[in-house]
This record gives structure tokens, C-alpha cells and sequence, in this order.
């Protein structure tokens, strides 16, 4: 069975994940962010996914992440996320990785990563962080258009329409959808949509019933979920649930 454990980063806060695989693939269901991900020895920036992605994995596999905060890829890297969506790249196609203290940062966080184990994740956790602060120090992004980034996420998150999310921040709406393609990799719209699609599956693997996690999510009916479910997925909220 599939295993999945994330915590917060010591050295920078950031979400950081560990899912060990349970078969010969892993679904990955479109949640509206973006990771810096040790996969099989090489690390590789998850693009915003606009459906389930399919991922080849082996039997016990581990894959480290560490979750990007809105709009940090686009200011790490200087890419568009739309350029991104749907994909996983290798970091050193993205952006010329800076120095590191041992050499490069895939051997530095291979030495971390050893052998898979638990006793190993504090070690890939803080590697992967290391390569973040590395970027961050790098790139030194501009603060402000993190904060925007941060806030139209939030607006998404409340279910926020894009008239009312322009005009909060004193927006064209045409402006907005070209932001939110550049920021998130998808217009506000479907942002919304991935946002309320993950909070309604959340409280429905909490154990709530799915007519109510329908309900508090914001979906008009069980069916309105279950045929976004579909959509994003290709799978009911039941099973998606049942497959936790």
C-alpha cells in the first residue's frame, strides 16, 4: 500500500512530503501546487497538474518533495507555469543550479536520500530545502509579487469568482486570467475548481459523508462533485476516497 507523511521544513517552513509507492504506479491528482521533487536521482520541478498525472514507480519507491508556496516557481525560476503545466521537468533544464557545499546538489541530496529508510528523511528533507534557500538566495524574487500570488491563491481557496477576485486586487480581469497563467500555470478559474475539488475530497477522507463534504466545499449537489471528480480525475469521489 501507498505510504505518504509531510511536515513542515525546519530550515524554511515549506510543506515537505515523503511517499513511498505501493505498486507499479502512482496517481497524482491535480491539488494546485507546484514541487521540487528527488525522484529516481535527479531533481525535477512537478508543473501544475490540470488532470490525474500517472507516474511509473516500483514497489517500495521513495519520492522526496517539498511543496512550492504560490507563485515561487515563477520566481525561482523565471518561467511561466503555464509553460509547466502538465509536466515534470528536470531542475537543471529550468535554471543553472548555484554551488552547493559538497559539489552538486543531486549528489548532495543523494548521500542524504541513502537507502529509502525513515532514519533517512530528515536527511532529504533539509537537502531539499537547502536547494530552495539556494535558489531563493539566487534569484532574490521580489517580494511583492509573492505576496500578490499568496493572495489570489487565498481568494481561490474562499471560492472567490474572477470579477470579485479582480476587483480585490484592483485588476482587469484580463490582466488577472494572464497573472494567474503566468503565477499558477491555469487561469483563476480552474484554480477555484482544483482548490474546492481538493477541500471536498479532504473532508470526505476525514470520514465526513459525501453529500456534506459536497456541501461545505461549495459544490451545488453530490452530483456537481462527483462529475468534477470526473473530470479532474476520471474517477468518482467514492473511490478516490476507498483508495486512501
Amino acid at each position: 500500500m501507498a505510504e505518504y507523511a509531510a511536515r513542515r521544513g525546519a530550515r524554511t517552513g515549506a510543506t515537505v512530503w515523503r511517499a513511498r509507492s505501493g505498486g507499479p504506479e502512482q496517481s497524482i491528482a491535480p491539488d494546485g501546487v507546484m514541487d521540487l521533487m528527488w525522484f529516481r536521482g535527479r531533481l525535477v520541478v512537478a508543473g501544475p497538474d490540470t488532470r490525474t498525472m500517472v507516474v511509473e514507480t516500483r514497489a517500495g519507491e521513495v519520492t522526496w518533495g517539498l511543496q512550492l508556496a504560490p507563485g515561487m516557481a515563477y520566481a525561482l525560476l523565471g518561467v511561466p507555469a503555464d509553460e509547466l503545466t502538465d509536466q515534470r521537468v528536470d531542475l537543471s533544464d529550468l535554471v543553472a543550479l548555484p554551488g552547493c557545499r559538497g559539489g552538486s546538489f543531486e549528489a548532495d541530496v543523494d548521500d542524504a536520500a541513502g537507502t529509502g529508510t525513515d532514519t533517512d528523511t530528515d536527511g532529504a528533507a533539509d537537502a531539499l530545502e537547502r536547494v530552495l534557500v539556494a535558489l531563493w538566495t539566487h534569484a532574490d524574487p521580489e517580494r511583492s509579487v509573492l505576496r500578490l500570488a499568496a493572495s489570489l491563491d487565498r481568494a481561490a481557496r474562499r471560492g472567490l469568482g474572477v470579477r470579485e477576485t479582480a476587483e480585490l486586487h484592483g485588476l482587469p480581469e484580463r490582466s488577472l486570467r494572464r497573472l494567474s497563467n503566468r503565477l499558477f500555470g491555469y487561469g483563476p478559474k480552474t484554480l477555484v475548481r482544483i482548490h474546492r475539488f481538493q477541500h471536498a475530497l479532504h473532508l470526505a477522507r476525514a470520514g465526513m459523508p459525501l453529500s456534506d463534504a459536497s456541501a461545505t466545499a461549495g459544490y451545488a449537489d453530490q452530483a456537481h462533485f462527483n462529475r468534477e471528480s470526473k473530470r479532474l480525475t476520471g474517477q468518482t469521489p467514492a473511490r478516490l476516497t476507498r483508495a486512501t
